[in-house]
């Protein structure tokens, strides 16, 4: 009689091979309407009107954000629940929900369950991955009876599969280049994507704005009635102590002139722009009445990662050498992480930065490594699925930006290279892809 350990591998291996999922194949997976997540919810009885919500777009920092926010409401006693994507090691990191000291991911019997009771469903309408995944998350949190979701989008915004719910509050963190095939060829084209979880009087954080798409949150705002809340109009951010495994920064209210000093355990440099987007919706959560007071604040950021099991956010999983892990794939995101590495190196005292990176092919390369510095060490790697861009593709374009470095058929044997080469003062950062980094044995 199979365990039930074999039962939820099984369901996982039918969820993976049965459905498309964009991880895995890219753009085919993109099912550009809500039709199919209307449909499941339906019929399991529109779980996601049972409990609130906050709903989180954007290019980078909308995983970083959602933990954060996640951990605040967590620690302030609330039922919390965390719907989030893609995973790192095992597909229940997707959906978690408040128990004992942090959030916890979803039973593996439940998983089972569910997707036992919705195949005839499947088999007939051929949702996609994140469909079910979306349905899945939504019947548990309403099963849990949680106090607040939160909610972050998948692709996009506007025809995201979570775009069905009514959040008390919705928070765009900022606009990028990425997934133009499908958002749109201008930075406009994606924020009006981005913007579609804007909703009728629900108050809107806009986290980092630009020339380009400042005018479009403002017109989606307006045809919506929604007051905007731009973060970077409330704080400015000062003093910012950036160290391996932290960082301490102040925010400074522009209206009150009163300042307060943060520190997370989330220790990007980039997470500056995101500690600012939460504390101005915490701002505005309080006035709609829920109890996050300053103390409890404080004390989430500083525990993001034992609170959520966030990974993956410049996440140290060795020390002399340092060895990171950061799941920064796009140029917005690999510009922050560049910035962050030779802030350490000229600070902290690190000697030689080696490179592990592997891409997916539907990412504009060029453009990110037309960025990588050449006085760092490469090693060129893919993860194991059909989107990856092969290793010995990836070592060829990079020479041609004079990136140089070796090419390595997995991220793991790329790590052992790079730890038998670095000296102990080094840095070892693996990037460039959520499933290169997802591949390392920690």
């Amino acid at each position: 009689m199979p365990t039930a350990n074999n039962n939820y591998q099984s369901t996982v291996d039918y969820l993976y091979s049965r459905l498309p999922m964009f991880t895995r194949v890219g753009a085919a997976a993109y099912k550009k309407d809500l039709d199919n997540t209307l449909v499941l919810l339906e019929t399991l009885g529109n779980p996601h009107h049972s409990f609130k919500c906050i709903h989180i777009a954007g290019t980078n920092g909308k995983g970083s954000t959602s933990h954060m926010l996640a951990a605040i409401f967590h620690k302030a006693g609330y039922k919390t629940a965390l719907y989030t994507s893609p995973h790192l090691y095992d597909f229940r990191e997707r959906i978690k929900v408040s128990g004992g000291d942090g959030l916890q991911m979803v039973d593996e019997d439940f998983v089972v369950q569910f997707t036992e009771s919705i195949k005839p469903l499947i088999e007939r309408i051929e949702p996609s991955f994140f469909e079910v995944t979306v349905a899945m998350a939504f019947a548990f949190f309403a099963q849990q009876k949680v106090d607040i979701a939160i909610i972050e989008t998948g692709l996009g915004g506007r025809l995201d599969s979570t775009n069905v719910i009514t959040p008390e509050l919705s928070i765009i963190t900022n606009i990028g280049w990425d997934h133009m095939n499908l958002l749109g060829d201008s930075l406009d084209k994606i924020a009006w994507e981005k913007a579609g979880i804007i909703k009728k009087g629900t108050p809107v954080v806009i986290g980092e704005t630009l020339p380009e798409t400042k005018p479009v949150f403002e017109q989606k705002a307006d045809n919506c009635s929604a007051e905007v809340l731009y973060a970077e109009n409330k704080y400015a951010i000062t003093n910012i102590q950036q160290g391996i495994e932290q960082i301490t920064l102040t925010l400074h209210q522009h209206t009150s002139g009163m300042s307060a000093t943060y520190c997370c355990d989330l220790p990007g440099i980039y997470q500056q722009y995101n500690i600012r987007t939460v504390i101005t919706a915490a701002d505005q959560i309080k006035k709609m009445g829920w109890k996050l007071n300053s103390e409890t604040i404080h004390e989430a950021l500083q525990q993001v990662v034992p609170l959520t099991g966030l990974g993956g956010r410049w996440q140290v999983i060795g020390r002399k050498p340092y060895v990171v892990l950061d799941v920064a794939h796009n140029e917005a995101g690999l510009r922050q992480l560049i910035k962050q590495i030779i802030s350490l190196k000229n600070d902290a005292g690190i000697a030689g930065v080696h490179i592990i990176i592997g891409m997916v092919k539907d990412k504009d390369i060029d453009k990110v490594l037309a960025i990588l510095p050449t006085d760092f060490q490469y090693y060129f790697t893919q993860a194991q699925l059909p989107r990856a861009l092969p290793y010995t593709a990836l070592q060829e374009k990079a020479a041609t930006f004079n990136l140089q470095g070796g090419a390595y058929p997995t991220p793991q044997r790329a790590l052992e290279q790079a730890l038998q080469i670095a000296s102990t003062s080094a840095l070892i950062v693996v990037c460039g892809s959520v499933f290169v980094v997802g591949e390392i044995k920690v």
